[in-house]
């Protein structure tokens, strides 16, 4: 493939990246318009991304798997036209079944389209310098896109509606459709099987166990609501481990694991982004709920934030040359983990400037130094018959994050209240204890690199040439 091809389908594949995070992060800001549009109680409001991340983190791993073996390009269209189509569905949704089933259905083209856009990158570009280069972008457009859908959705909220920010993803799907059939090569199919029980087990292991923690924050522990799924979910999650042992063709191989770098980045980024989506949900909440924001200004104020992100994973680079990999994602953790406690100290007075915006800056250079440091080291030394399932296995990673993070963080603010009321110095605390969460953990993901990673790395600089 000659150079001016490489860079169209890099751009195709960014782009489409882009498109599936911008979205998730046009929710965020959404939330208290779509709330108190389509009625969605205080728990259940989380479904609107729970239900999209458990099908994106459940069905991943065969959606990589379906790239291996029915063609990239072939998948890569399919992602997007369900990705598409599901975003029209949302943006005409009338009631929360109706959307959080919508949600769920553009979780499944996510699931198809994000290994397959990772993979696309891992196959086409030589792992070395070139390939760090390409996935450096793919982290960086992660977090930047991120952050500019908190802008988009808060303007389209504001002015608009929450539903314009779904409706976008309309033209912008259709023309990557258009690009793709014209600029992504197809992959030669392989002959196999999909481990279609391995799917099942996995998404209804992990419904079931979000659900549970849902059902805590909205019940309690000891309810039979509560027992039942997180019993049925840890059950139905060893038979998937026990079932991808046995599988001739396994959705997960478990192989991958192999490597103690791999299965570190693995676990700090499952930590690290339960973390960070718990600081996204909580905190647009925070600037609307006890500051009064419009949704517009309530985006606009990530924008500090977004600039750092962006600022930081452009010098990724540069920093892993001088400091490593492992190095660059520890210094990122910190930055994350130090921004997240200092936000765990808000009261109603706090001062915006230095009380949430400053944090909020430091929460975004930590996510620019870490997403994608994580991304390289999830896909280390991985073989090209591997190269989809590791693809794969880093989005599950960041969706598992998402959705269990987020659940154990819902259960964490239910837990919290003090006076069971809804003052706005209630709502503070609750979410300042909230923020706490999730700088721990945020620590848990360093001490998982500094173990796997960076003492790994050292060590291996130490032994005979």
């Amino acid at each position: 493939m000659d150079d001016t091809r490489r860079s169209l389908l890099l751009v195709i594949a960014l782009v489409s990246y882009a498109m599936i995070v911008t979205d998730n992060s046009i929710v965020i800001t959404g939330l208290p318009r779509i709330r108190e549009g389509l009625g969605f109680t205080e728990a259940g409001l989380s479904w609107v991304q729970n239900a999209y991340t458990l099908a994106f983190g459940g069905l991943m791993m065969l959606g990589a798997r379906a790239g291996d073996l029915l063609g990239r390009r072939r998948m890569l269209l399919a992602g997007l036209a369900i990705f598409t189509a599901a975003s029209l569905a949302i943006g005409l949704a009338a009631s929360p079944a109706w959307l959080v089933a919508a949600r769920a259905v553009q979780g499944v083209g996510s699931a198809i389209l994000a290994p397959v856009t990772l993979a696309l990158l891992s196959t086409t570009f030589a792992e070395g310098p070139e390939r760090s280069r390409a996935l450096s972008w793919y982290g960086a457009v992660g977090g930047i896109t991120a952050s500019i859908g908190l802008v988009v959705g808060g303007i389209a909220a504001d002015l608009l509606s929450w539903r314009a920010g779904f409706f976008i993803n309309v033209p912008i799907g259709l023309l990557l459709i258009v690009a793709a059939r014209r600029y992504v090569p197809e992959t030669a199919k392989r002959t196999g099987r999909f481990d279609l029980a391995g799917a099942v087990l996995s998404t209804l292991g992990m419904v079931s166990l979000v659900y549970g923690l849902v059902h805590a924050a909205e019940e309690s522990w000891f309810h039979l609501g509560t027992a039942v799924p997180l019993a049925t979910g840890v059950a139905l999650l060893s038979l998937f481990i026990w079932n991808e042992a046995r599988a001739a063709q396994p959705i997960l191989p478990l192989r991958l694991f192999a490597s103690r770098e791999r299965s570190g980045a693995y676990a700090s980024r499952v930590l690290f982004v339960g973390g960070v989506m718990g600081f996204f949900f909580y905190t647009t909440q925070y600037l609307q709920g006890v500051l009064g924001m419009r949704p517009l200004w309530a985006g606009m104020a990530f924008l500090p934030s977004m600039l750092a992100n962006f600022m930081a994973a452009m010098f990724v680079p540069r920093l892993v040359q001088r400091l490593g990999n492992a190095g660059t994602l520890a210094g990122g953790l910190v930055m994350s983990m130090v921004g997240m406690a200092w936000l765990g100290q808000i009261e109603v007075g706090t001062p915006l400037i230095t009380g949430v915006m400053l944090p909020m800056v430091l929460i975004g250079a930590g996510m620019g130094c870490s997403m994608s440091p994580l991304t390289i080291a999830g896909v280390s030394g991985v073989a090209a018959e591997d190269a989809g399932s590791a693809s794969g296995l880093v989005g599950v990673a960041h969706q598992l994050g998402g959705s269990v993070g987020l659940a154990l963080l819902v259960v964490v603010f239910a837990m919290s209240a003090a006076t069971g009321s809804d003052t706005q110095s209630e709502l503070t605390h609750r979410i300042g204890t909230v923020m706490a969460g999730g700088a721990v953990m945020s620590a848990l993901a360093l001490a998982v690199v500094l173990t796997c990673l960076v003492r790994r790395r050292t060590a291996e600089s130490r032994l005979p040439l």
